[in-house]
């Protein structure tokens, strides 16, 4: 069985040289023609040797995950389902603005979290994607974006007119999945995204987004602190329960510590809250002024996000008005606090939107979907006949 090179970051390259009995720089070679080239074919790799060459056409291959499906919204934003095997499919956004090109990256096949108003949660979960899964999606759209700039003459792609000339000048792991429940994967992929052998992002340029894995920040913050998002979408612990279940186990006190232990090395000095706006659950005055109560202590942003509907999602959008307002009190408190706008929407590309083709393992759909039945049976709607 071939050995994948998405799998390996600079440190596990440089491993599996010294197992071919080569020198550490081979390993530098590699990473740019495979991640800063895009290049699957070790025959065009011409300052390697063409007797390594030809071992590693034997031995090793560059795998990413194949395209499955695309889709482009009206906005430019682009979707893509990429195959990773066994039925499954992910899904990876990109999102051009006049100043950067922004890749969302998934994590999982699937979430294992059940946030409820999240359409992937709703797709139950099968498993953690490899590091070569993770790393895969950027470089397959990093090639893709390119071969397509060449082909129309960069017409309708991105302008990046802070002068990066790359096409994804930034990325948010911010698709499928919880990011650090795969842990060990998504740093693996995440050393790649920040090594300037491979793809050069800068700490600051790299977001991880998380429903709030207490002990895995913790980690995160020693061993590749990147931007922080957190998804926290509540102002208080009995509607952050019944609408993120992580915080039964990782209360606000213990992520709100959290995340300022995380300042002590993050890129930026402060933590983006990622807040859902949901009609009648978080979105009222009330909601506003308990949200500034609880993170007086944390440095931090507000990205308040409209939500995005889907089938059956049992939530209704904040509407404009109630939003707005929400915004104001936030910053009249001194708060920086911005409105996300949605995005590819009408692909089903925006925050909360993306479901992929997912092998449930956890019979999550198949529970829910005996409980609405039983609902139905035992709970006639009023009218009905007992």
């Amino acid at each position: 069985m071939s050995v994948n090179l998405l799998d390996y970051d600079a440190a596990g390259l440089a491993e599996l040289m010294a197992q071919y009995g080569e020198k550490p720089f081979r390993a530098k070679q590699l990473m740019k023609w495979i991640h800063q080239r895009g290049e699957p074919d070790f025959d065009a790799m011409t300052d390697i040797a063409k007797s390594f060459r030809q071992k590693l056409a034997l031995d090793a291959a560059v795998t990413p995950p194949a395209l499955m499906a695309e889709q482009i919204a009206k906005d430019g934003t682009r979707k893509w389902l990429l195959d990773v095997g066994t039925g499954n499919g992910v899904e990876a956004v990109f999102i051009p603005e006049d100043d950067r090109g922004t890749l969302c990256v998934s994590s999982q096949v699937g979430c294992a979290l059940d946030c409820g108003f999240c359409s992937t949660a709703r797709q139950g979960f099968n498993r953690n994607l490899s590091t070569a899964e993770i790393i895969g999606q950027l470089w397959w759209a990093n090639r893709r974006m390119s071969l397509d700039a060449s082909r129309l003459g960069d017409a309708g792609l991105v302008d990046n007119r802070n002068g990066d000339t790359r096409i994804v000048s930034n990325v948010v792991m911010m698709g499928m999945g919880e990011p650090l429940a795969n842990y060990d994967n998504v740093v693996a992929a995440m050393k790649l995204m920040l090594d300037d052998n491979a793809y050069g992002l800068s700490r600051r340029r790299v977001t991880l987004s998380t429903s709030g894995i207490v002990p895995a920040i913790d980690r995160l913050r020693e061993d590749c602190p990147v931007a922080l998002a957190v998804s926290l979408h509540a102002p208080n612990d009995r509607i952050r329960d019944d609408i993120v279940p992580i915080n039964k186990k990782y209360p606000l006190h213990q992520l709100l510590a959290a995340c300022t232990r995380y300042l002590e090395k993050a890129p930026r000095d402060f933590i983006t809250f990622e807040y859902v706006m949901l009609d009648g659950i978080n979105d009222s005055v009330e909601n506003a002024r308990e949200l500034v109560a609880l993170v007086r202590d944390v440095p931090c942003k507000f990205n308040l996000i409209p939500f995005n509907p889907f089938p059956n999602a049992g939530f209704k959008r904040s509407t404009r008005d109630a939003i707005l307002r929400f915004r104001d009190i936030l910053i009249n408190a001194g708060y920086v606090a911005t409105v996300r706008k949605t995005r590819g929407d009408d692909i089903d590309a925006a925050c909360g939107q993306l479901a992929g083709q997912v092998l449930d393992k956890t019979r999550r759909v198949e529970k829910r979907l005996a409980g609405d039945a039983q609902a139905i049976i035992f709970h006639p709607q009023s009218g009905d006949n007992p």
